[in-house]
């Protein structure tokens, strides 16, 4: 008599459809277990000072970029090149896999304005609510290096809304024109 598989029925000497039962379970391993998590998270960062105010002035921006490796650091992730402009600023990180980019962005964002406005006196200092992240490869890394690197020559044929426009695009993320700087 067949039951249904929820049933408790009669304790058996044998397994359904004839196989062999077995007295105790067998853990087969195939293999060695893997004992760390290994993880490749690369991210082209993008993100503005509100309203884009050029405030990042040329003199302040190594200071800036410095200390926005240092608080990425702090938080276990490798900023492997930062750069911008008076308005915007770009960073090329490297996740550990326990950081997503919103914690990342967040803590990077908000310490770089809590020191903008502390130490470079600029109180009414803000970056743009949102960002724009952008996986990229290893392949793309010297690339990405070398485009970071050359914001001066880059944004005199393009302000930073082409550019920006241009990633959103590159990457088929959809948005409104309306909203996609505030």
């Amino acid at each position: 008599m067949r039951t249904e598989p929820w049933v408790q029925g009669p304790k058996s000497k044998t397994a359904p459809e004839g196989r062999p039962l077995l007295s105790t379970q067998v853990a087969i391993r195939y293999g060695p277990t893997m004992s760390h998590t290994y993880c490749c998270s690369l991210f082209h960062c993008v993100f503005s000072t509100k309203e884009r105010r050029k405030i990042i002035t040329p003199e302040i921006q190594p200071r800036l970029w410095a200390y926005m490796g240092g608080v990425a650091r702090e938080h276990q992730i490798k900023a492997l090149g930062i750069g911008g402009m008076e308005d915007h600023v770009h960073l090329l990180l490297s996740l550990p896999s326990s950081i997503s980019i919103a914690t990342a962005m967040r803590d990077i964002k908000s310490a770089s304005s809590h020191w903008m406005g502390e130490t470079c006196k600029s109180e009414d200092f803000e970056w743009q609510e949102g960002y724009g992240a952008f996986t990229v490869g290893w392949s793309q890394v010297d690339a990405t290096l070398a485009y970071i690197a050359g914001q001066k020559e880059h944004h005199e044929k393009r302000d930073f809304q082409a550019e920006f426009i241009a990633f959103l695009k590159k990457h088929r993320i959809d948005y409104d024109p309306r909203c996609v700087l505030g």
